[in-house]
């Protein structure tokens, strides 16, 4: 008898008393493992996330998670041959196995990534501007995001046991909350498996992973109205999670991922000979053929133009034939198996039911023509083309998960994405298509009934990630039948785990609550010019204020001639009199703000190491030759960056005219050295 899988419980690793049912290899049917979570304290494991994982978690700012992320991936990365290796049991070939492993790993990059560029060295996000809530500038408000105290409970597919759990764990982790991961039984040995990689490289605080190897029951109970649920999976399971008490009434946040009749949309301005056409098929047999089509982005409709359907057809067959199903250990081999058994009956049903609309134009939904394995123990099916019969429902209403697709015809643009919307709502659909007045109608058309739309040509198609390819920088998620739930999208998806809290105070509480300086808030002028102060001993709120400079009219004559923006505002003075915003001679705005930067800037050498952006500039107050000009330089926040000798300041500037006036308002983005002088150059 094989091993049992073990679950990693508040602590330790917790193996069942009981025997467990077998997971068995799909293509040899040999036994893998055994699962079975009999006796597994879940209660225990919701505390230890809440009492151990969450605090420690939440005790980092989002640069350190990001840096235990990024540390994460690269050790995955170097243990990812053990992952290969064992993947093959699920079925998958090897390019099925670099889509999970790979696609994984690359998603703890990305979120890596983004969590340092694109969120604050801080515990605290600020959500959109400052609200100025009354005229005298003392009571305003602002959006923050702040970790919820709660546990991310994520219970996942059996078709991506590595790329499911660490998508969803990354940016729950960079959000602050533990996750305890549920993987689907039949593919449990290979997530059990980088779960004991992760654990044994201590990279991760105690308590903020937690693995249920078999059943969940009882989970549930355990969590309160901090707490979330993911799930991906089936519309049946979905709904029984959305039926929970806890769900109904009890707060607990649920994230539904389920049933998705995804669609191709051949364009009608697509012909035979055009590399669209090619392009669609290709496509087309991708997404049946990857991981054997168990994809929630798998295209289960192809809606072509009634005169095309004949080609379309004819090319499939032509590409599928080609497509050689068998056990995934030999190289030969470009499909694999269903996941088991069970599975491959469910297809089977799937198309039977599908059949009543339909016929089989390509393949044998009872057999496969195979390069190597046994059709009786292993788990394998050919690929399957249907084509609908005129006014058929069922390929709207059933979804074969595996490699079935089925062609369907249109008339127009209209009708195509009204059978689109026929799906009830899908994660991705995509338009082949080279026409600019289709591409629009159809995504217009298709985007309220799905979470992502790819439109394909010759110009992108050499960069193109594909129909199926979810990616960590866009949402994944699907309205109605799709689950209504929503997933990545980069920081999009750190901020879904997260509570958004209006926060209303005076400028001066508002900047010790946030962290960053508030416009009205206190300006600190130590007498030391800011410039010559390192990164740890600037302070939030130090600020110059400069003498003031008189703008001439030979300044902006001098401006348009070296810079050759000689635009009649500036320099002629007739027309510039007839403008109704100027009524004279104006200088140029980015005069103003080089103006401004001589204003400011100390220029010797010191702990500025360099300019690396303006954010947020606007031109309020037009200046005319003789108004006298002077700058308000504020540090605003500043950003440590993790493992290097500088940080980012971010300053906010204000430059002002002789009556007190706002003429520009921007912020200036500066690397500053830690400590003076530096020890590394910096890297913008």
């Amino acid at each position: 008898m094989s091993a049992l899988l073990e679950s990693y419980a508040a602590g330790r690793w917790f193996r069942a008393a009981d025997d467990g049912q077998p997971l068995l290899d799909a293509a040899t049917g040999e036994e893998v493992a055994r699962i079975s979570s009999r006796g597994l304290d879940v209660a225990a494991m919701v505390r230890h996330a809440r009492d151990i994982g969450g605090p420690a978690l939440r005790s980092l700012t989002f640069h350190e998670r990001a840096a235990l992320l990024k540390a994460l991936a690269k050790h995955l990365l170097a243990r990812k041959e053990e992952l290969y290796a064992l993947s093959v049991r699920t079925g998958a070939t090897s390019r099925d196995t670099m889509i999970d492993v790979d696609g994984g790993i690359g998603t703890l990059f990305s979120y890596a990534s983004k969590g340092v560029r694109e969120l604050p060295n801080d515990t605290v996000f600020l959500d959109g501007g400052l609200e100025r809530l009354g005229k005298g500038g003392t009571f305003v408000g602002q959006h923050v995001y702040t970790s919820r105290p709660g546990v991310a409970v994520q219970i996942n597919a059996f078709n991506f046991p590595v790329w499911g759990m660490l998508e969803k764990l990354a940016p729950a982790f960079l959000a602050g909350l533990p996750s305890i991961v549920k993987p689907g039984s039949q593919t449990a040995y290979l997530t059990e498996l980088a779960v004991r990689l992760i654990i044994e490289s201590g990279i991760l605080p105690e308590g903020t992973l937690q693995l249920v190897a078999g059943g969940a029951g009882g989970l549930l109970d355990e969590l309160t109205i901090q707490d979330s649920v993911a799930f991906t999976g089936s519309a049946h399971t979905a709904g029984v999670l959305r039926r929970h008490p806890n769900v109904l009434d009890g707060g607990v946040l649920l994230g539904v991922e389920a049933d998705s009749l995804n669609c191709s949309i051949l364009g009608p301005d697509v012909l035979p000979d055009d590399p669209e056409f090619d392009l669609f098929v290709k496509g087309v047999v991708t997404e049946m053929t990857v991981k054997a089509g168990q994809k929630c982005t798998a295209i289960r409709r192809v809606l072509v133009p009634e005169a095309m359907a004949d080609q379309v057809v004819d090319a499939l067959t032509a590409r599928l034939a080609k497509v050689t199903v068998g056990d995934p250990r030999n190289p030969d081999v470009r499909m694999g198996p269903l996941a088991g058994l069970a599975q491959r009956d469910e297809v089977r049903k799937a198309v039977e039911a599908l059949t009543a609309g339909t016929e089989v134009v390509f393949g044998d939904p009872e057999g496969a023509a195979l390069l190597d394995g046994d059709p009786e123990r292993g788990a394998f099916m050919t690929p399957l083309v249907l084509r609908a019969r005129p006014g058929a429902g069922e390929p709207h209403d059933v979804e074969p998960f595996g490699p079935v697709s089925t062609v369907l015809t249109y008339d127009d643009v209209e009708s195509a994405v009204a059978l689109a919307a026929r799906g009830k709502g899908s994660l991705v659909a995509s338009v082949v298509t080279h026409d600019p007045q289709v591409a629009r109608s159809v995504v217009l058309g298709l985007a309220p009934w799905h979470g992502r739309v790819l439109v394909l040509d010759r110009d992108d198609a050499g960069e193109s990630t594909g129909h199926g390819s979810p990616l960590p920088v866009l949402v994944h998620g699907g309205p109605g039948r799709a689950g209504s739930g929503e997933e990545l999208g980069g920081i999009r998806g750190v901020l879904h785990h997260m509570q958004r809290t209006a926060v209303q105070a005076s400028p001066d509480l508002l900047t010790a609550i946030t962290g960053r300086w508030t416009t009205g808030a206190a300006r600190v002028d130590s007498g030391v010019h800011p410039f010559r102060k390192s990164l740890a001993e600037l302070r939030v709120g130090d600020t110059i204020a400069s003498a003031p400079r008189t703008v001439t009219l030979a300044d902006v004559e001098h401006f348009a001639e070296f810079t050759g923006d000689t635009f009649y505002a500036h320099t002629d003075a007739a027309a510039a009199a007839r403008n109704p915003l100027f009524g004279g001679i104006v200088a140029h705005g980015y005069l103003v703000v080089s103006l401004a930067a001589g204003l400011f800037v100390d220029p010797a050498p010191g702990p500025v190491l360099a300019n690396f952006g303006v954010d947020g500039l606007r031109f309020l107050t037009p200046v005319k030759p003789g108004d006298a000009i002077d700058v308000a330089l504020t540090v605003k926040q500043i950003t440590p960056r993790g493992g290097a000798d500088y940080g980012e300041v971010r300053w906010d500037a204000v430059v002002s005219n002789q009556d007190g006036q706002a003429v520009a308002t921007y912020d200036v983005l500066t690397l500053v050295a830690k400590t003076w002088p530096a020890t590394s150059a910096p890297e913008v």
